[in-house]
């Protein structure tokens, strides 16, 4: 008997497309736009498999999955517009096989329908409010990211975080931990650049007393700290080689021991790892050891460069502005043109040099508005220059200005009135700016010289002809 597919989505031309597709794989296929409907159809004929939207117009498909299963508690594909961290987490949480975030290609929903039907679905998780992650992006490179992270979150396997600097690393390995079933556990993070060579076993497994020179007193190490958590070691293609068969030790056989003891102590702890180096290259090299890369990449997460997705950079400096006008700093938008800059540029320090950048303009920029220009002086590092009001925010400055005009009474000659006193300024101030030199003048401006003099004695600049 062919499988009997539900389709849930409130885009007539989704349901239409979905159907065909899953039709062409010789399925049988049930429409519906609610979950009104979809409970119906699937109390008529419980379906094999669900493949549903989350934002319906009756409510939320993940708080209703039970529902949509029916009877036969049939395995649910998602997909969903909504393409952030927080869906996949919750898809995942509730028991759905798949998350597919739209668009979505069709040759994949085959797959995963293929697969769905060939397992035993999951039960549901019991549902749970699940606060908005720290993670930005809609990006498909960002998708994949959600995706992974979002079938670690519940399990306790290691996972090896791989990126440039400044990708986000770190947010990652919080995410996993604040939504995994330690989150009630500390998470300890620690950076294995910034420690020196020689305290690096004795800052992660800990040390008694008399241990070394200057070991005074017992002292619990990140292990330690970390248990029943998450511990994090960034930057672990720094360890040098006796930490690394120290840390290979506790990964294979669950325990550590503190520098100067001879008891273990059971390690209760995820290790997620990170790293911007080449590991096999250190490998390749004698600098790292293969047999802890393979214990610590179990599960890899590699994280793309901001100029590999940057289509997600406006997004991205909103998220940032929100949080700096939060932080009490000067609330401001950007023009097009200076998305179009921020585009332009190829970010080396990634989304860490957007945000520091976003803050410094926030900090140092007059106007309301960032406009291209502050954003071009920032990137080339001439921070006094970004107070140098912008375009964008003259333009803003002039609507301000013409709003209240209109609320009030305006003049009977409106036009000639703000062409006046945009034009009186900006002739006086480019005559000073080039000494009175009209020529030059005129050829800053973009006129002709006959042009300028007409309008220097119009606009009462000159009272008399000079000479350019």
């Amino acid at each position: 008997m062919n499988a009997r597919v539900l389709v849930v989505d409130d885009d007539a031309g989704i349901r239409t497309v979905v159907r065909e597709a899953l039709r062409r794989e010789g399925y049988a296929v049930e429409l519906a736009a609610t979950l009104d409907e979809a409970d119906a159809a699937a109390r008529r004929a419980p379906p094999d498999l669900v493949v549903t939207d989350v934002a319906l117009p009756d409510g939320d498909a993940l708080d209703e999955l039970p529902r949509l299963r029916g009877v036969g508690n049939a395995p649910v594909i998602v997909l969903s517009a909504r393409n952030t961290l927080t869906t996949a987490v919750r898809a995942t949480e509730r028991g759905a096989f798949e998350y597919l975030p739209k668009p979505f290609d069709l040759a994949e929903l085959g797959r995963a329908a293929a697969a769905a039907l060939a397992s035993t679905a999951p039960a549901p998780a019991a549902a749970e409010k699940v606060e908005e992650l720290p993670l930005v992006g809609r990006s498909p490179a960002m998708q994949d990211v959600y995706r992974t992270v979002a079938r670690v979150v519940p399990s306790d396997l290691t996972v090896l975080l791989l990126g440039e600097s400044g990708t986000g690393k770190e947010l990652v390995a919080r995410a996993i931990h604040d939504h995994g079933a330690r989150r009630a556990a500390p998470f300890v993070a620690v950076n294995m650049a910034a420690i020196p060579r020689e305290l690096i076993e004795s800052e992660l497994f800990g040390h008694e007393r008399g241990a070394f020179t200057g070991a005074h007193a017992r002292a619990a190490g990140r292990f330690a700290q970390a248990m029943g958590g998450t511990l994090f070691l960034d930057e672990i293609g720094d360890m040098p080689a006796q930490a690394q068969t120290r840390l290979l030790r506790v990964l294979q056989s669950g325990e550590f021991t503190p520098v100067g003891s001879a008891r273990p102590v059971r390690a209760d702890v995820r290790v997620i790892a990170a790293t911007h180096q080449d590991l096999p290259a250190l490998i390749g090299a004698g600098a790292f050891r293969e047999d802890l890369y393979y214990r610590l990449n179990v599960v890899p997460v590699r994280l793309p460069a901001l100029r590999r997705r940057r289509e997600d950079l406006p997004e991205l400096v909103a998220h940032f502005l929100d949080r700096a006008a939060g932080e009490g700093l000067p609330r401001k938008r950007v023009s097009p043109a200076a998305l179009d800059a921020l585009r332009a540029h190829d970010w080396p320090g990634n989304v860490r040099e957007l945000e520091n950048l976003v803050r410094r303009l926030c900090v140092l920029g007059r106007d309301p508005v960032i406009g291209a220009e502050a954003v071009a002086a920032a990137l080339a590092g001439e921070g006094g220059s970004i107070a140098a009001p912008s375009l964008d925010g003259m333009e803003e400055a002039i609507d301000a200005h013409l709003s209240a005009l209109l609320a009030g009474a305006p003049p009977p000659d409106l036009y000639e009135h703000m062409l006046a006193r945009l034009e009186a300024p900006l002739l006086r101030r480019t005559l000073e700016h080039v000494g009175g030199n009209q020529l030059r003048a005129a050829a800053l401006l973009g006129i002709n010289r006959n042009t300028l003099r007409k309008k220097l004695l119009e606009r009462g600049v000159l009272t008399r002809p000079g000479r350019g």
